[in-house]
C-alpha cells in the first residue's frame, strides 16, 4: 500500500523579536542613533532568514512571509495602503522608516497614533486614522521584497495579510473627521486586488488574509463589507489563492455566510472554538481547502496529541485529506520564541512546555497522523506527559483547594458606601484639589538592568542588591517630593515586571530566563507560567513599601498587580477552570493588602491593566468574564478600612463594554489612559455619571517627546468639562519603567505647573480637597 504523504502544513506567522530580542536592541540602537537604518535592515533581513530556514527545518509545506514588522502589523498594512494621517505632513506614496517611526512613536511636533489592544491579546496595535481626504495607494515593496527573499532561498511563501473589512473596522476617523471608515472599503479594494496580482507574480501560490473581525459580533454593514470584499477581490485577475483565515475565538453564527465566501480555504481557530473546526467541515463546500488552526499560538503548553488527533481524525472523515492543512491556532508572535536556552526551569515543567519553535514540529508531527511512520511511541509518550502535568506536586495543594471553599464564602465582597469612605480618606490623607500622582514605576535604567543581571549572576551580593535599591528607591522619592508630586511612589526598582516580580514571591508560578514576547514596538514582557495551586508563602512587597514610607511624610501608594492583569499577562494552566485559579491569586492578595493596611499603607493600589483585553470578543462570553474579574478584585481589596483608599488602574482600554464592571469594582480611585484620545474616553464616564474620583492620564509615556505645559494644560481643562474638580486627579498615563530620567524629570515637572495653574483657577471653594 502506498503511504500517504503528510497532510499540508504552515503557521499564522512567527515571532518576530528574535530568540535573543536582536529586533529589540537593534531598534532601540537606531532610535539612539547607535547604528545605521543600513544595520537595522540586516538584523531585520537575518531575523526573517532564521526564522524561514526553521520553519522549513521542521519540515512545514510554506513558509510564512510578511509576518515581521519593525513595529507594528496594523501600521505596516496602513502603510502598504497609503494611510498616513494628513496632519503629519507626510507622503504617502513612499514612507521612509524614519516617518514609519514617527508615526508610531511621535515626534517633536506631533503625537503618535493610538495604542490600544489588538483583540483580546496582549498585544498592541497602532490605530489607523480615515478621513474623507486620504488617496489609497499602494506601496507593495514591504510585502513583495521579503517574498524574493524567500523565493531566493528556496523557501515555498505564504504571505500573510490583513484584510480590508478588519483593518477598516480597526481604524478610526482622523481629527475633525466623522466618516465611519468602513465607507471607505470600494476604494480601498482595487488597491488590495492590485497587490494580489503583483504577489501572484512572484510565484506565489497562496495567500493568508486574515479577518479576525469574524471573531466578532458583526454588524450589518460589517457582514455586507465581507460579501462584497471578497466578491471583489476573487474576481481579480491573475491573483493566489486565498485562504481566509480567523482566530482569538468562535466564528459562530459568522460561519455560514463565512464559508460562503468565494474564496479557495478557510482557517478556524480550533484552540479558541473547537465546535466550529466541526461545523465547517461538515458545511465545507466542495473543493475547498479547511486549515485546522490545532497547535496553541497564544499558549505554552504541549499539544494534547491524542486529542488533536481525534478532532483531525473527525474532520477527515468528512473533509478529502489533501484538502485538510494543520496549522496553529493564530500567529505565534503570542508565545516566546525557544526552549533551548531555558536552563532554570524545573525538569518537569520544562517537559510540559512548547515555544514557537517547538510548536512548528508539533505541527509537522500530527501533518503524519495518516502516514504508517507516524510514531505511535511520540503520541503515548505524550500521553504520559499529559497526564504528570495533573498528578505533580504543586499542582494540587489541599490547604489551597480547602481555603478557597470554607474562606471564600465568608468573605464579605461590599464596602461600605463611597461617600462615607471619600470623607474618611480625606480627613485622613488632606490631600490638595486636583492631586498629583504617577501610576507606578520610574525608569529602569540600563544601571538598574545591570545589577539585577549581576546580582542574579552572583557578581553582587544580597546586602549589596539591597542596597543599590534602597539608595535608588531613596533617589526615587527625593525626586517626587523636590517635583511637588502629592501622592508617591517607591519606584519599583526591584521589580523586574509587574506581573513577574508577584510570580516569583507566590508558589505555583514559574518564571523563564529568555521566554519574552513582543508587547508592542520594542516593547516585550516575559509572562511567567502558572503550573500550580497558587499561595503566598509571606509578605511580597511590606518591606519596599514601609522603606519608602520611612522617607518621606507624604503618602506613599502601595503597589501591587490585579488578579485579572496576573492571569491575562502569565500564561494560564489549562488543567483547571481559570476561575479556581483566579480565586487562589485573590486570596493571595488579599493577604498582601491586609499586610500593607496593617503597616500604616494608606493608599494601596491594584493594577488592572489587562482587564479590558481579556474581555471575549463575543458579547454572549463577556458577563461571566466580567463577573469573575470583578469578584476577584473585590476579594482581594473588600477588607480594608474605610480610610484606607484603593487605587486601581487600566490602560489602553475601550471602556463602554465593561463600563458596570469598572463601577461595580468600588475603587476609591481608577488611573487610565487618556492622552492620545484627547481625553475622549471620559465621555463615557461623564454619561454614565461614573460615582468614584479618576485620574485620566495627561501625559503620553509611549512616547517620547516632551508634553509642553500648555498641552498638559488643555487636556486637565478638557478633563474638567467631564469630571467634577473635586473627583479629578491628575497623572501620566501609565507607568514610567521604559521612559528615561531626563524627560521623566522634565514632563512631571509640566505636569505639576500645569496641575498648580489648574488649581490657581479653579473656585475658592475648591481649597481644600
Amino acid at each position: 500500500m502506498a503511504v500517504m504523504k503528510s497532510l499540508t502544513t504552515h503557521i499564522g506567522g512567527y515571532p518576530r523579536i528574535g530568540a535573543q530580542r536582536e529586533l529589540k536592541w537593534a531598534l532601540e540602537k537606531y532610535w539612539s542613533s547607535k547604528i545605521t537604518r543600513d544595520e537595522l535592515e540586516q538584523t531585520a533581513s537575518e531575523l526573517r532568514q532564521r526564522h524561514w530556514q526553521e520553519q522549513q527545518g521542521a519540515g512545514l509545506s510554506f513558509v510564512t512571509t510578511n509576518d515581521f514588522s519593525f513595529y507594528d502589523q496594523v501600521l505596516d498594512t496602513a502603510c502598504v495602503f497609503g494611510i498616513v494621517p494628513e496632519r503629519f505632513g507626510l507622503s504617502n506614496t513612499a514612507v521612509s522608516l524614519d516617518d514609519y517611526f514617527s508615526l508610531a512613536r511621535g515626534n517633536k511636533d506631533h503625537a503618535a497614533l493610538a495604542l490600544t489592544k489588538w483583540f483580546n491579546t496582549n498585544y498592541h496595535y497602532l490605530v489607523p486614522e480615515i478621513s474623507e481626504k486620504i488617496d489609497f495607494t499602494l506601496n507593495p515593496d514591504h510585502i513583495l521584497i521579503p517574498i524574493r527573499e524567500a523565493i531566493e532561498l528556496g523557501h515555498n511563501p505564504k504571505p500573510v495579510l490583513i484584510g480590508p473589512v478588519t483593518l477598516l473596522s480597526l481604524s478610526r476617523p482622523a481629527r475633525g473627521s466623522q466618516i465611519n471608515p468602513l465607507s471607505r472599503l470600494p476604494e480601498l479594494l482595487p488597491h488590495y486586488a492590485k497587490l494580489l496580482q503583483e504577489i501572484k507574480a512572484e510565484g506565489v501560490e497562496w495567500i493568508q488574509i486574515d479577518e479576525p473581525i469574524l471573531s466578532c459580533d458583526l454588524s450589518p454593514e460589517q457582514h455586507k463589507a465581507l460579501a462584497s470584499a471578497y466578491d471583489y477581490l476573487s474576481n481579480t485577475g491573475t491573483r493566489p489563492n486565498i485562504l481566509l483565515a480567523s482566530y482569538y475565538g468562535k466564528i459562530a453564527n459568522n460561519l455560514n455566510r463565512t464559508l460562503t465566501l468565494p474564496v479557495e480555504g478557510f482557517h478556524i481557530d480550533a484552540v479558541s472554538a473547537p465546535e466550529d473546526i466541526c461545523t465547517a467541515a461538515r458545511y465545507l463546500p466542495e473543493g475547498k481547502v479547511l486549515s485546522i488552526g490545532i497547535v496553541d499560538a497564544q499558549n505554552i503548553w504541549i499539544n494534547d496529541l491524542n486529542q488533536s488527533r481525534a478532532t483531525i481524525e473527525q474532520v477527515a472523515s468528512r473533509v478529502p485529506k489533501e484538502l485538510i492543512w494543520i496549522g496553529t491556532s493564530c500567529s505565534l508572535q503570542h508565545v516566546p520564541h525557544q526552549l533551548d536556552s531555558e536552563n532554570h526551569l524545573d525538569a518537569n515543567i520544562l517537559n510540559w512546555l512548547a515555544f514557537a519553535k517547538e510548536k512548528l514540529n508539533e505541527v509537522s508531527l500530527l501533518s503524519r497522523l495518516f502516514n504508517d511512520d507516524h510514531e505511535e511511541s511520540r503520541f503515548a509518550h505524550n500521553a504520559t506527559l499529559i497526564e504528570s502535568r495533573k498528578t505533580a506536586a504543586g499542582s494540587y495543594v489541599d490547604s489551597v483547594r480547602q481555603r478557597v471553599s470554607t474562606e471564600l464564602p465568608k468573605i464579605t465582597l461590599k464596602r461600605t458606601a463611597f461617600e462615607t469612605r471619600q470623607k474618611s480618606q480625606r480627613e485622613q490623607l488632606k490631600l490638595p484639589l486636583l492631586p498629583t500622582t504617577t501610576i507606578g514605576s520610574f525608569p529602569q535604567t540600563s544601571e538598574i538592568r545591570q545589577a539585577r543581571a549581576k546580582f542574579r549572576k552572583g557578581g553582587l551580593s544580597h546586602a549589596q542588591y539591597q542596597s543599590f535599591l534602597q539608595q535608588k528607591t531613596k533617589e526615587c522619592i527625593e525626586h517626587q517630593e523636590k517635583l511637588g508630586l502629592d501622592v508617591l511612589v517607591h519606584g519599583e526598582f526591584e521589580r523586574n515586571d509587574m506581573v513577574e516580580y508577584f510570580a516569583e514571591g507566590l508558589e505555583g508560578f514559574a518564571v523563564t530566563e529568555f521566554g519574552w514576547v513582543q508587547s508592542y514596538g520594542s516593547r516585550c514582557t516575559k509572562p511567567p507560567i502558572i503550573w500550580g495551586d497558587v499561595h503566598r508563602p509571606k509578605a511580597i512587597t511590606l518591606d519596599w513599601i514601609r522603606y519608602a514610607q520611612s522617607l518621606t511624610n507624604k503618602p506613599v501608594k502601595g503597589m501591587l498587580t490585579g488578579t485579572t492583569t496576573i492571569l491575562q499577562w502569565s500564561f494560564i494552566r489549562t488543567d483547571i477552570p481559570r476561575i479556581e485559579v483566579s480565586q487562589q491569586i485573590a486570596l493571595a492578595l488579599r493577604d498582601e493588602v491586609l499586610d500593607l493596611e496593617a503597616s500604616g499603607t494608606k493608599i494601596i493600589q491594584l493594577d488592572e491593566a489587562a482587564l479590558r483585553e481579556g474581555l471575549p470578543l463575543r458579547k454572549d462570553e463577556q458577563a461571566a468574564y466580567l463577573e469573575e474579574s470583578c469578584h476577584s478584585f473585590l476579594i482581594s481589596t473588600s477588607g480594608v478600612e474605610d480610610s484606607t483608599q484603593i487605587h486601581t488602574h487600566m490602560c489602553y482600554s475601550q471602556f463602554d463594554a465593561i463600563f458596570d464592571t469598572i463601577i461595580d469594582l468600588d475603587a476609591d480611585v481608577i488611573s487610565i489612559e487618556t492622552t492620545r484620545n484627547r481625553m475622549a474616553l471620559l465621555d463615557v464616564f461623564q454619561q454614565k455619571n461614573y460615582p468614584n474620583e479618576i485620574g485620566p492620564g495627561v501625559w503620553d509615556i509611549h512616547s517620547p517627546r516632551v508634553p509642553s505645559v500648555e498641552e498638559i494644560s488643555d487636556l486637565i481643562q478638557r478633563a474638567l468639562q467631564h469630571i467634577p474638580a473635586e473627583r479629578l486627579w491628575i497623572n501620566p498615563d501609565c507607568g514610567l519603567k521604559t521612559r528615561a530620567w531626563p524627560e521623566t524629570i522634565a514632563s512631571l515637572k509640566h505636569l505639576v505647573q500645569a496641575t498648580l495653574s489648574a488649581r490657581a483657577n479653579l473656585s475658592e471653594k475648591f481649597v481644600s480637597h
